[in-house]
This record gives C-alpha cells, structure tokens and sequence, in this order.
C-alpha cells in the first residue's frame, strides 16, 4: 500500500478523536482519569498515650492484637516469693539463729548478735531493744532448744516490725479516683516500681490511669507507657521537659472524667540535697490537690543503699508528707534489716517490697511472713 493511504488513514483517526474530545467538552463531562486508591498515613499518638490504628494496605499483614496480661493475685505473694530472701537469710536469719544456739550465752556470743543485727542494717537503736529483750527471755524462760529459740526471734523480730501498722493502700473512693503519687530518687527503680504498683491494684480489681509526671527524662515516660499497655491502663503524659505539675493536674482530671479507681502519678526522680527539686515536688502535690487530697505518698528506696536511704526518706517526708515506703531490691542484699530500721525512726509503714525483676515480683508486706522467710525453714 502507498505512502499517501497510511497519511490518509491516520488523518481520520486523529480527526475522530479530536472531535470526541470536542463533544465531551460541549456536554460539560470531564474525561474521568483513571481511579487512584490514596495511601493512608499513620495517625499521630494521642497524648493519653492511646494506641493508634489505621487500615492495612493490600498484600500487608493485619496488626496483632495487643495481649493485656492477667497479673498475679497479691494474696499470699510474699510467701510465694519467700526464696528470694535467701541472701538476706545468711546473715539475718540463719547468721542469729546459729549464735542463739551457741552452748553458752555470755556477754561475747550476746555481743555478736548485736553486731549481726547492725551490720544486717537493723540500726542502732532497734538492735538493742531487742538484744535486750532476747537477753531477758531467754534468761528467765531458760530457752534451748533450736525450735524455743527460733520462736522467740521471729516473736521479737515481728514486733520490731510493728505488725499493726496500716499497710493497706488507699486506692478507691465513692464518686472519685484515690490518688497516689510515687516519688524517690534516680536509680531506686521507682518508674518500674510505678509500673509494677499499677499491677498490683489491677489484680485486687481496681481500675488504673498512670500519669507520667517525669517529664525531664523522656525513656521515664515511654517505660511507663509500656507498663501501661501490658496491663490495658490509660497514660496521661506531655511533652519532654514539660511542667510535671500539669501533667499530673491532668491526670487527675482524666481520672475523675473516665471514673477509675485510681490515679497513679509517676514523678522524676529528686536528689534529697537540693532544695529546689524537693519544692518541685511539693508544687507537684499542691497543684493535685486542686482536685482534691492526695491518698498516698509512696517513697521507693533501693534496699542495698541501707542507712543512706533513712537520709532519703527524711527530705522526702518533710517535703511531701510521705504515707508509706516501697522497698525494692530487696532480693539482692543482706541487708534485709533495712525494713525495721526504716519503720522504726520514720514511723511510715513498708507498705510494698521487691523481691525480683520479675512483673509480679512486687508484693504487700507482711510481716510475720517476711520474718518467716527471713528465718527459714
């Protein structure tokens, strides 16, 4: 075929398609593109700390399901945890027990229980109330043998450990959340304390919003805000280096909105020698009150710093007025006498002690069971 039949050809057809375009415009309807499905970008975190959702795109794998765990009952905990006590146990326990059987009580195996106790960070004071009263029983019962002898300790360990004290925590109200603020030092464990708290009150039944009040360490509020998510609690949290006095009033005002049992404040860290921070934190309590009283004061010590942590707890208590201490690592020293002497010159219950890193390895203080686990078998 010709040249000039092909022109022809292909003339027409561009002639044709112009005059298409031509009566779809003169209609007044718009050529239609092809369709284009839009990406769906990620939704930016609330500040509850909620956990953003969106539509998985074709060919991509549906998000698990986030897993809210169960926790422990509390009920009985630190009978179940009674071996984590073993190192205390050596010196505190089984260090006593083999001394008091001792085939002659005199004044050097007495001066050696003393020594025991003090260096078990019982303090000075409490060792001698009861050396003296192990002293006299034992002298006037005539006690021998392992059994009477044990009896006796643990009577007069518990004692010193003053088992009427309120040990509960207040954490529920009719009509409003119980607040409770958490405080102590850097490196006392006290965001995972937070944490673990939380798990506490969610296996008694209560219901739990954690305000992440340590705003000057950014690692302190994504810690908390992944306690919170094991658990299906709420977070309340701002921005790095923002004021831990709002973030903890909003809080409390989200507690009081959602209706939970229990607000749960987590605060940064204070170094009990400067002024400045402890006032902080007593703006922190006063903005709180604005809501009403705060419940419980929680002071979290580390059990290995023994009599450096009394230091603690006394700034702490004048600056907030402490309710109760939490004691961790206590698995990890011998020092277990700590508990007493902390009770003893502060008159603040231990309400909560560490036994482990565990989640649930946090229990209720008792004190005839921590006596017991102290003794052994």
């Amino acid at each position: 075929m010709d040249l000039w039949v092909y022109a022809v050809i292909l003339g027409v057809v561009l002639l044709l398609g112009g005059a298409g375009l031509v009566v779809a415009r003169r209609s007044g309807r718009a050529v239609e593109a092809p369709p284009v499905r839009p990406r769906i970008a990620p939704e930016e975190p609330a500040e509850t700390g909620s956990v953003p959702t969106r539509t998985p795109e074709i060919g991509e794998a549906a998000p698990a399901p986030v897993t809210v765990e169960r926790p422990e009952p509390t009920a009985g905990r630190l009978v179940r945890l009674r071996a984590r006590l073993a190192r205390s146990q050596s010196t505190l326990g089984r260090g006593l027990l083999a001394l008091l059987a001792s085939d002659k009580l005199d004044d050097d195996v007495w001066d050696e229980i003393e020594e025991t106790l003090i260096t078990a960070d019982v303090g000075v004071e409490a060792t001698g109330v009861i050396v003296a009263r192990l002293r006299e029983r034992t002298r006037v019962l005539g006690t021998r043998t392992a059994a009477e002898l044990r009896g006796l300790l643990a009577e007069e360990l518990t004692a010193a450990l003053d088992p009427d004290l309120d040990r509960s925590l207040k954490s529920a109200h009719d009509g409003r959340p119980a607040v409770i603020l958490v405080v102590g030092v850097n490196g006392a464990g006290k965001t995972t304390t937070c944490g673990k708290i939380s798990r506490v009150l969610i296996a008694d039944g209560r219901t739990v919003l954690l305000g992440a009040a340590d705003t000057f360490r950014a690692a302190a509020t994504e810690q908390l805000a992944t306690w919170a998510g094991r658990v299906g609690a709420e977070i309340v949290r701002g921005p790095e280096g923002g004021d831990p006095a709002s973030v903890a009033f909003d809080a409390v005002k989200r507690g009081i909105d959602t209706g939970v049992d229990t607000v749960l404040i987590d605060t940064a860290g204070r170094l009990q020698n400067k002024v400045g921070l402890m006032d902080e934190l007593g703006k922190v309590k006063r903005v709180i009150e604005k809501h009403g009283p705060v419940d419980e004061t929680l002071l979290v010590l580390d059990a290995t710093t023994g009599q450096n942590g009394l230091a603690q707890a006394r700034v702490f208590t004048e600056a907030v007025d402490v309710t109760g201490v939490v004691l961790t690592k206590l698995d990890g020293t011998a020092k277990g006498g700590i508990v007493i002497a902390v009770q003893r010159q502060l008159g603040i219950p231990v309400k909560l002690v560490g036994l482990g890193e565990g989640p649930d390895d946090l229990a209720p203080f008792e004190p005839a069971a921590f006596v017991d686990a102290l003794l052994g078998d």
